[in-house]
């Protein structure tokens, strides 16, 4: 072969493999010519058919609220725990055997009732050898005294007797003390719960007896954010309910924690309820609700239909079937509506729906 054929065969072979190459690329380039042709011929019909394309926009859809006044309260929303006004486990003071138990359980008991009574005859037995060993030194006493009288005796010699005489009347005392605690008594008007002894059994300071409550009233703790410390204060009246009831009960802070918890920055309040059907049991889960303050006439309207922007807020109204912007001033706020305290009048026609296709002086249409 030639050198000029062979040149000529080299390059035949060179542009064979860059057509190979760039052939789906050629191809993909040709498809899409042939759509946008495609494309700018039916758009050419369409206005042949239908005349120049319709101008865009249009009234833009709205729903719409009458403004009018009602009432707003601003309340703090908080939970809490139902406790009782009272509350002690019974124990004994002193170890022994319980002889007696004058109690049944879920008994409602006055103050001073008897509940458990423990074995003192030893005692018992202990007070009277006392009492006649008393008896001995009172004798003895004034016989020292009357020879004191006489100087028969010298004045450390009586005084010893006196002494002897007071120490056995102080032996009484607590004697006589010891045995008031085998007798254990009710501190307060209230409930006995469970007991957890027998007649029989021998207890001591560690043994549980039983648990006496008094609920009425009854008492909520509950908590406020520290933003709250100083709107709510002793005499605050709260409004509340427990978990699976809708009745509502009716409580006054009657004490509030002097400090801030740190840890959850919240302040702790205390509140009593009159409770004389004992229907609030300790322990429960209660929803607090406290209402700092209450406006009769205010104009409250939906959190969507207003627009935050650097001035402040801003609502759009409905005025001649136009839209227009109004800036506004607002007060209390909830998690569904905001109170408008400048800038807005019962009677006028607030825009809350579509208000982003809304623009100032542009026709809108209302939804029925």
């Amino acid at each position: 072969m030639s050198k000029p054929v062979k040149t000529v065969v080299t390059i035949l072979v060179i542009l064979l493999i860059t057509g190979l190459a760039f052939y789906p690329r050629l191809k993909e380039y040709a498809s899409k010519k042939e759509e946008k042709g495609a494309g700018a011929g039916k758009n050419a019909g369409a206005g042949a058919k239908g005349g120049a394309p319709g101008k865009a926009g249009g009234p833009a859809p709205i729903e719409i609220l009458v403004v009018a006044s009602q009432r707003i309260e601003e309340k703090i929303l908080s939970t809490g725990t139902i406790i009782a006004n009272e509350e002690v486990e019974i124990r004994s003071e002193i170890a022994g055997r319980i002889t007696s138990i004058n109690f049944k359980e879920g008994d409602y008991i006055q103050k001073g009732t008897v509940l458990i009574r423990i074995n003192d005859a030893d005692l018992q037995a202990q007070l009277q050898k006392l009492e006649y060993q008393k008896k001995l030194a009172e004798v003895n006493e004034e016989r020292q005294k009357r020879l004191l009288e006489k100087e028969a005796i010298s004045q450390r010699d009586y005084d010893i007797s006196l002494t002897n005489l007071n120490s056995m009347n102080a032996d009484i005392e607590n004697l006589k003390a010891q045995i008031a605690k085998t007798v254990i008594k009710a501190p307060f008007d209230g409930t006995v719960g469970l007991r957890y002894i027998s007649s029989g059994s021998y207890v001591n300071n560690a043994t549980r007896i039983a648990t006496l409550t008094n609920v009425n009233p009854a008492k909520l703790d509950f908590s406020v954010p520290a933003k709250y410390a100083t709107s709510v204060r002793k005499g605050t009246g709260i409004t509340f309910s427990t978990e699976g009831g809708e009745e509502k009960y009716r409580g006054t802070v009657y004490a509030v924690e002097p400090k801030i918890d740190p840890s959850t920055r919240t302040l702790t309040l205390r509140a009593t309820s009159p409770n004389p059907g004992r229907k609030l049991v300790p322990g429960a889960f209660a929803r607090v609700e406290i209402i700092l303050n209450a406006k009769p006439n205010a104009i409250i309207v939906p959190t969507e239909a207003v627009i935050p922007d650097l001035r402040g807020h801003r609502v759009f109204i409905v005025k001649n079937n136009k839209a227009e912007t109004i800036s506004v001033e607002i007060g209390i706020r909830n998690d569904k509506t905001i109170e408008i305290t400048k800038g807005l009048m019962p009677g006028d026609t607030l825009i809350t729906s579509g208000i982003l296709q809304v623009k100032a002086g542009g026709e809108v249409d209302i939804k029925k």
